[in-house]
């Protein structure tokens, strides 16, 4: 029974990648104090993330399934709040905290533990069938608000700021704030405490 002993493989695979997001949230998010059943059955951010899986590989397959994969989308963010298009590629242990209003175009190309607040947008600027959303590295953390727009690259481990405007590139390591972001180096600048308090993420 090779098909049967596959399927199961794969159902094993989906099981531990779901074991893994969870664990990786309820990490990740202080109010999270009910485990893994709570947490799967009330995050947002989650659910999105597990109904983005399944209409990805939809879109992967081509053809027939990308309208499949569209509905999918769709019915993910009426329910979630937070659209996710299809063609997206997502790394593993990424969450959404809170998730009503995060947009991520076809595009767009995430890493592992990656953590988006509410509201960002990992936008395009070009109407044209080119790379035109971002590619965001391991590690990275954007804030509430944040707008990361165009085929720009954000470094792993990079933190963008609640509200910020990100239109060029940020450095590994580095914390990008305002309108449009600027960057500084935590450890190599010496950070004002009574600077702007996004700097803080």
């Amino acid at each position: 029974m090779p098909a049967a002993r596959g399927v199961l493989g794969r159902v094993r695979r989906a099981r531990a990648r779901a074991v893994e997001d969870l664990d990786a949230a309820i990490e990740r998010d202080p109010a999270a104090s009910g485990g893994r059943v709570e947490m799967a059955l009330t995050s947002p951010g989650l659910q999105a993330i597990w109904a983005h899986r399944v209409a990805h590989g939809m879109w992967q397959r081509g053809g027939r399934w990308r309208l499949p994969a569209r509905l999918a989308a769709q019915t993910a963010r009426a329910v979630t709040g937070v659209e996710i298009h299809p063609g997206a590629t997502i790394g593993r242990r990424f969450f959404i905290d809170h998730g009503m209003g995060v947009v991520i175009g076809e595009t767009a190309e995430v890493g592992d533990d990656v953590m988006l607040y509410h509201g960002v947008t990992l936008g395009g600027r070009s109407l044209q069938k080119v790379k035109r959303h971002p590619t965001v590295g391991d590690g990275v953390t954007i804030g509430a608000g944040a707008r990361v727009l165009g085929p720009v690259w954000i470094g792993p481990a990079a933190q963008i700021g609640a509200n910020a405007v990100v239109v060029r590139d940020v450095p590994p390591a580095a914390v990008a704030t305002g309108i449009p972001a600027t960057v500084r180096f935590p450890g190599k600048d010496e950070l004002d405490p009574y600077a702007d308090p996004a700097v803080y993420i």
